[in-house]
This record gives structure tokens, sequence and C-alpha cells, in this order.
């Protein structure tokens, strides 16, 4: 009985937990159809986005652990660079980074229905297996940069299949656009967002978890030349894989109202 009434419970919170995430979204997506094609309207489109997000996370009741570095403002602009274990790393972001925010994400973003098209009108996508495409979401984000406007970028290129556990390579283009427009990079980490909603394919899941995250001392680029991206991906790697924590390494069972067997009933590690 005890695990059919954890069961139940799953699947309530999962449910309220969509609902949370889709009532805010409706109710500012008229708005955020018209400012997204408006030239000037990207402002208003992630002001939207913020409210959005904070809703739902507040909704969603978990606690969130802010833990900021640095005792005064962040500089502006910067390029945040953060690792990437869930699909709701991007609203932690709106929500806890303050003002305007350009993001940096994979061009399938775009596509996906309703809301992927004001992503694409607003922020900067980009096709990784495309030199063209990197080229002008490079572009983009100097010119974004120049405009005193920080942005986001998920150095990792996607999801971690180990999130929590282990961090994947970080890519060269943030550090890379931070060198060139002479901006400090921001480590961000989340060790626990895919606690709460894991990259499971095919599948929803969610589950009641606290989050943290963490925004480390900015690191300046001043008088850095393009040969220091490799050493400047170290120290990054490091303090974001340092932001993981024990119970981040362990992947959440799956769902089920059956008693687990003792063998199910042992931590699985998140590569299991």
């Amino acid at each position: 009985m005890r695990h059919m009434l954890r069961y139940l419970g799953q699947r309530l919170y999962t449910t309220w937990a969509v609902f949370w995430f889709i009532v805010p979204f409706v109710l500012i997506y008229p708005f955020q159809w018209f400012f997204s094609r408006r030239p000037t309207g990207g402002g208003v489109v992630h002001a939207l986005n913020r409210f959005w997000s904070t809703s739902s996370i507040i909704m969603w009741g978990m606690p969130v652990e802010v833990v900021r570095e640095s005792k005064g403002p962040t500089p502006q602009p910067c390029v945040y660079v953060a690792n990437h274990g869930s699909y709701v790393d991007i609203m932690m972001l709106f929500k806890y980074i303050p003002g305007f925010l350009n993001m940096m994400g994979k061009v399938s973003l775009a596509r996906v229905p309703v809301w992927g098209p004001l992503f694409g009108n607003v922020y900067i996508t980009v096709d990784r297996n495309s030199a063209v495409s990197r080229g002008r979401a490079a572009v983009a984000a100097r010119r974004g940069l120049a405009a005193g406007k920080s942005i986001a970028i998920f150095a990792e290129g996607r999801i971690s299949p180990t999130p929590g556990k282990d961090l994947l390579p970080l890519l060269d283009g943030a550090f890379q656009l931070a060198i060139e427009a002479g901006v400090p990079v921001v480590p961000v980490g989340m060790p626990l967002n895919h606690m709460f909603m894991p990259d499971v394919e095919k599948s929803l899941r969610v589950r009641f978890h606290r989050l943290k995250i963490v925004f480390h001392q900015p690191i300046p680029t001043t008088g850095l030349t393009l040969a220091d991206v490799p050493a400047l991906k170290e120290r990054v790697a490091a303090l974001l894989a340092g932001d993981f924590l024990p119970e981040g390494a362990i992947k959440p069972g799956p769902s089920t109202w059956r008693a687990p067997t003792a063998e199910q009933e042992q931590p699985q590690p998140v590569n299991s």
C-alpha cells in the first residue's frame, strides 16, 4: 500500500507540475506572439518568459537554494556558462538572472510546437553540425554583447547523459566569444535539476526535489587570447563539476505501483 500511495503521489505531482507549466504560458502567449514579431519586442518577451518561469517554479513548490559567490552585482555584459542536465535549466536561468538575458540554444528548440517560434524570434539558435549556422550564431552573440546584452550558453552543447555525475567536455564557442568581446565568464552550476525533471526519452517524469543554482565569481577575460581557451575551459569545468552533489549522482527509480524488489531498492548510478 505504501508503494501504491507513493506512485499515486508522484502521478498527482506530475499532473500539478504540468498544469502550472501550461497555465502561465497560455495566459501570456498572445502577448508573446505579438511582441516577438516586433523588432524591439525582445525585452518584453523575455520579461514574459521570466514571469512564466517564476510562476511555474513557485507553484511547483520545491525549495530552491540560490548561491551567489560575488557580493557585488555581476559585471554586464557577460557570458554565463551553465551545465545542462534538464529542460528546466532554461526556466531556472530565466528566473534567477536579472535583466534581459540572451540565450543560445540548439536549433531544434525553434521547432518545438507553439513556443519554439517565439524562442527562435527572440533568442539565438544554432545548429552545431553546420559551420554556417555556428558562424551566424557567433555574429549575433557578439552583436548582443556589444549592445550590452549578456548571454547564457550551455557549453556542453546538449543535456548530459549522466547529469550530476559527469560533465560533458565543454565546447570552445562560449569562451572564444567572451575573450573576443573582452567580457567576463560567469560559471553557473545547477547540480540537481535532473532530479526534478530528468531527460527521459518518450516520457515525462517529474519528482518533488530540492534544487540549487550556484553563480560563481566572474572570471575576467581582459588580456586573454584564444590560446588561453583550453585553460579557461578547464577552470570553468572544474567549478561546474565541483557543484555536483552526492544525491544528484543517483538516478531516480522508475515510477511503479508495485513494491520494488531488493535489487530495485539499491540506488542506481545515473549512467545505469
